[in-house]
C-alpha cells in the first residue's frame, strides 16, 4: 500500500482541475517580466566614475566622459575591429552591469599606438570623438607608474632599458636615473626607469612590451 504521507505535497503543485494556466502563456509572461527587470537594472544603475572603478580602467581616447560615455557607446565592436594592436577589448564587469561589451584598452595585450587615430573614426555615435593625429597625441589615456617590487632594476639590480626605448614620444616620457643598489654583499650602480607624470600621455607600450612576466612591472593608471 503507497503511503499517502507526502500526499499534500502532490496537491501543492498540481492546480486545481479546471484552473490550470496555459504553460506556453505562462512561460512568455515570466521571460516578459524577467526582461522588463532585467532592462529596469541596467537602466537603474547608476553610471559609475573611473575614478570608483579599477584604476587600471581606461577608455579609448577620445571617448566621452563615462555617463554619457555608456548612453552613446551602442556595443558595436568597431572600435575593436580596427585596433592594430588589438588593445582595445570588451569590457566584463570592470564598468558595472550597465558597462558590459563596452571598449576598454587593457595594455597588457595591446598598447594604443601613438601614430593612429582609427578608433576615433569608426564609431558611429560620437562615444568616442573624432581626434585629428596631433589632437590624438597629445590626449592623455593615463599615468605610466613603475612597480618598483616587480621591476628588475629596483627588484634585483638587473638592467633593463624596454620601457625607455619603446616610449614612443619624441621627448621621451621615461627617463633613467642611476642609483646604487646593494644585492647581498655587492653595491651595483645601475639605472632605474622614472616617469615624467607631466609627458607620459598613457599610451601603454611601456606595459605591454615590460619583459617581466605575468603582470607588467610598469602599469598605466587612470589618474
Amino acid at each position: 500500500m503507497t503511503s499517502n504521507k507526502f500526499s499534500w505535497l502532490t496537491n501543492f503543485f498540481t492546480p486545481p482541475e479546471g484552473s490550470q494556466m496555459d504553460l506556453k502563456r505562462r512561460s512568455v509572461l515570466t521571460a516578459g517580466l524577467a526582461g522588463l527587470g532585467g532592462g529596469l537594472l541596467f537602466r537603474a544603475q547608476p553610471a559609475a566614475a573611473k575614478s570608483d572603478l579599477n584604476p587600471a580602467f581606461i577608455r579609448p581616447p577620445g571617448a566621452l566622459a563615462e555617463g554619457q560615455f555608456l548612453n552613446q557607446c551602442i556595443r558595436c565592436g568597431e572600435c575593436m575591429k580596427v585596433c592594430p594592436t588589438n588593445a582595445i577589448q570588451p569590457a566584463m564587469l570592470e564598468a558595472g552591469l550597465q558597462g558590459m561589451w563596452s571598449p576598454l584598452l587593457k595594455l597588457r595585450l595591446g598598447y594604443c599606438e601613438y601614430k593612429c587615430t582609427e578608433c576615433s573614426q569608426v564609431c558611429p555615435t560620437g562615444a568616442i570623438g573624432k581626434l585629428s593625429l596631433e589632437k590624438k597625441q597629445k590626449t592623455k589615456l593615463g599615468l605610466a607608474m613603475v612597480d618598483k617590487n616587480r621591476c628588475m632594476t629596483y627588484a634585483s639590480g638587473k638592467q633593463c632599458l624596454v620601457c625607455r626605448d619603446q616610449c614612443p614620444l619624441p621627448t621621451k616620457a621615461i627617463s633613467l636615473v642611476e642609483a646604487s643598489v646593494t644585492m647581498g654583499s655587492k653595491t651595483l650602480t645601475i639605472k632605474q626607469p622614472q616617469v615624467d607624470s607631466k609627458l607620459c600621455i598613457g599610451c601603454g607600450i611601456c606595459e605591454n612590451k615590460c619583459p617581466v612576466e605575468g603582470q607588467s612591472a610598469i602599469r598605466v593608471m587612470s589618474v
